[in-house]
């Protein structure tokens, strides 16, 4: 067993499941956090899928006066052209990927994996996603904003260029404002990027309709593999 894999929490909606979806919580929050959605996504449309709901590592964080909490990466400033942390967003890119790769090793192909998260989460998922040198099923982000955006042109993996990407958001997000989003969301249709673009009559959090329309997302990129 790699001792460096991160800690996760697995739930399967069927036996011998064929596809699975690595779901990235947001800045403070664990893995359980979104393991109540598991039951509004099961649909008969839907093959048996494995969602994988892993722990980011606890580090202190410099937006919160270094408090340590579970953090994908350090945060500086919510600002939109506030200093990123490149080292932390590789290192988490990396530790997501190893999640990917046992995936594989179970028999789960990248190009039957979905790469989800909300906020924090949602950063990282796009970053690594984007970057993945095989094809995944699809991306699905959720209230965040993609990172580093001005060198997705020169970082972007070719297997993933084609890959579908849902992005919702909150019209009235005052954590992670929805023009951060919407910026995001230009900076990745700009290179071609299909995105689904979704907002929603919420502050940061999640809206009943946005479950039914992740439901049909996945039901629509799970049934091409």
């Amino acid at each position: 067993m790699n001792p460096t894999l991160l800690d996760t929490i697995e739930r399967i909606t069927g036996p011998e499941p064929t596809h699975s979806v690595i779901w990235l919580h947001g800045l403070g929050a664990d893995g359980h956090d979104f393991e109540p959605v598991v039951p509004e996504l099961i649909h008969p449309g839907l093959p048996a899928l494995r969602f994988v709901f892993p722990h980011a590592p606890v580090r202190p964080v410099s937006l919160n006066q270094g408090m340590p909490m579970r953090a994908w990466y350090d945060l500086y400033g919510l600002d939109r052209d506030a200093r990123e942390d490149i080292d932390g967003l590789r290192a988490a890119r990396h530790a997501v990927t190893e999640l990917i790769e046992r995936e594989n090793q179970r028999g789960i192909p990248a190009e039957r994996i979905v790469l989800a998260g909300f906020s924090q989460g949602c950063a990282t998922a796009l970053y690594t996603g984007l970057r993945h040198p095989e094809r995944l099923a699809g991306l699905i982000g959720l209230s965040g904003y993609l990172p580093l955006r001005n060198t997705l042109a020169a970082e972007r993996h070719p297997a993933n260029a084609g890959t579908p990407v849902f992005m919702a958001h909150g019209t009235m997000d005052m954590v992670v404002p929805l023009t951060y989003a919407e910026t995001s969301r230009d900076a990745m249709a700009a290179q071609g990027q299909p995105v689904e673009w979704h907002t929603y009559p919420m502050p940061h959090g999640l809206h009943p309709q946005e479950l039914d329309d992740i439901r049909a997302f996945l039901t629509r990129v799970t049934a091409t593999v």
